[in-house]
């Protein structure tokens, strides 16, 4: 049994997660923490909840999703990983994060862990998170897919009702409603979606209500 824990971080109000099962083993995914009080609430329920986090999961490489990856390294010891079309982002996350904030980083960048590739795994305590690719935010974008729980994590591919934006660096709307048509509208119509922002949605209602599904 999987269980999700949602942290709302920085000022876009991402969604980090924190999936655990029943032998504790956890994965973080996108962290976007920036505060003090949003990395203590994360690292506070961790050892609250007797978690050993194995991974540092990104579905892409923007900042917003990124912010704490220097602080989890600094915790636990993890090193982020993302899909390898992202690499160039990665390899930014100072400058990212100066642009568009004007803020210099409160910690240093941890070095990438592994570049990931489409169809590969992530394994922690008894479950499998899938990798898939859907690119069209960033060219790296990925959603994390359970299948023994339904549950996906779609960061900026998939929004309720919505989209990511793909007017940033080497986005690709094309590709986003490819990703959208052709990897995600193939998951089990039950499959819950936790996404980068926002509330979590069910792919059957994306497929029914969601515009950028239309004619699919």
């Amino acid at each position: 049994m999987i269980t999700v824990k949602r942290f709302t971080c920085n000022m876009l109000a991402e969604n980090c997660y924190v999936v655990s099962d029943e032998t504790r083993a956890a994965v973080i995914i996108d962290c976007g923490a920036l505060y003090e009080e949003e990395n203590q609430a994360i690292a506070s329920y961790i050892k609250a909840e007797h978690l050993t986090p194995a991974h540092l999961l990104c579905t892409h490489g923007h900042f917003d999703h990124c912010i704490g990856n220097g602080f989890i390294y600094e915790q636990f010891g993890l090193q982020p990983e993302a899909h390898q079309e992202d690499q160039f982002l990665m390899e930014k996350m100072k400058a990212q994060t100066r642009e568009f904030l004007g803020i210099e980083l409160p910690t240093d960048v941890p070095p990438v862990r592994a570049y990931f590739k489409d169809k590969d795994q992530i394994t922690f305590g008894s479950h499998t998170l899938q990798i898939l690719h859907t690119p069209g935010h960033t060219p790296g974008g990925v959603v994390f897919y359970c299948k023994e729980e339904n549950i996906a994590f779609s960061g900026d591919t998939l929004f309720r009702m919505s989209i990511g934006r793909t007017d940033f660096e080497r986005g690709s709307y094309e590709q986003i409603i490819h990703s959208l048509q052709q990897v995600l509208a193939k998951l089990p119509g039950e499959t819950k979606v936790y996404p980068g922002h926002g509330p979590a949605t069910t792919i059957a209602e994306e497929i029914k209500y969601n515009p950028y599904f239309m004619g699919y």
